[in-house]
């Protein structure tokens, strides 16, 4: 059957769905940023749902005839920036698939609607990589309950990855040497909380914590340094715990009253507090995303 005008119409797979009138990506009703030329390129793929789109018809709509541009690098960045933007992978495609040094399939199923939102006919392939209705995707995690308080990807400035996952990696280095340093030093932290009233009490959650914590922040240094797949969405997973204890640990500066004096403790403390916030900001910039490469 004739299918309606791509201009006319809304592409709905899984949780997300694509307005072709608007030029607009949504995750349950959320936008997700995506830019012009991935989005034209996502909108084929949808009208085409399970058969192959070749690398040269991609090509031939993204770019008139007459403009000089390197058409391999430029079809794997809008392949890899719409992978990014629905939480896929080359390896293990839950939307698109590689067909190698042939082109592109899309390979969960799609519905269409049209604009006004009233629902049309299903279209595209039933198969066995189809999307799941409320399978979450890396970019748009689930959030914790106060989530309409926190940053998000719209609200965060364009970065070089690079200089993003190096402050990332920093923050995961400094925390490391507040656990390995405290356990380094338990007889003078020991001494220094004494006169607190529950002092063993506070000794062992230190202690327990930072054992607690090492391999916690060894998994996000190795995570981020190999570019784990899906690390945004297990890092805001895992955030919600994470940011309880490294607001514990914002007190850390006050194990050092031997060496700094209290006004200095409370000014590193008011900093630390901010840190995991800093982290998670870090992540919505691209901290731990995959490198691009060949789609």
């Amino acid at each position: 059957m004739p299918s309606s005008s791509p201009s006319s119409q809304c592409y709905r797979f899984g949780v997300f769905e694509a307005d072709a009138v608007t030029g607009e990506l949504r995750r349950k009703g959320i936008r997700v940023r995506l830019n012009d030329q991935p989005f034209q390129l996502l909108l084929i793929l949808l009208e085409r749902s399970g058969e192959l789109i070749t690398r040269e018809e991609i090509a031939r709509t993204l770019w008139p005839s007459d403009t000089f541009v390197d058409y391999e690098h430029g079809v794997n960045s809008a392949i890899n920036r719409i992978r990014e933007a629905l939480g896929d992978s080359a390896s293990n495609p839950r939307f698109i698939e590689t067909l190698a040094r042939r082109g592109y399939r899309f390979v969960a199923s799609v519905q269409r609607i049209e604009s006004t939102g009233v629902d049309a006919e299903a279209v595209g392939s039933e198969r066995a990589l189809s999307v799941p209705a409320e399978e979450p995707d890396s970019r748009s995690a689930p959030e914790p309950a106060f989530s309409g308080i926190l940053t998000t990807p719209r609200d965060l400035p364009r970065a070089s990855r690079p200089v993003v996952q190096a402050l990332f990696l920093l923050f995961q280095l400094m925390y490391l040497g507040f656990y390995i340093g405290a356990l380094a030093n338990l007889a003078e932290i020991q001494d220094l909380l004494a006169p607190l009233p529950r002092a063993v009490h506070v000794y062992v959650v230190l202690v327990v914590s930072a054992a607690i914590l090492i391999p916690a922040r060894a998994f996000l240094l190795c995570a981020v340094l190999f570019r784990a797949p899906g690390f945004r969405a297990r890092f805001l997973k895992i955030w919600v715990f994470l940011v309880f204890a490294d607001v514990l640990w914002s007190l850390s500066p006050f194990l050092l009253l031997h060496h700094i004096n209290f006004g200095l403790a409370l000014a590193c403390t008011a900093l630390l507090v901010y840190a995991p916030f800093v982290q998670r900001s870090l992540v919505l910039m691209g901290a731990g995303a995959a490198q691009e490469s060949v789609a």
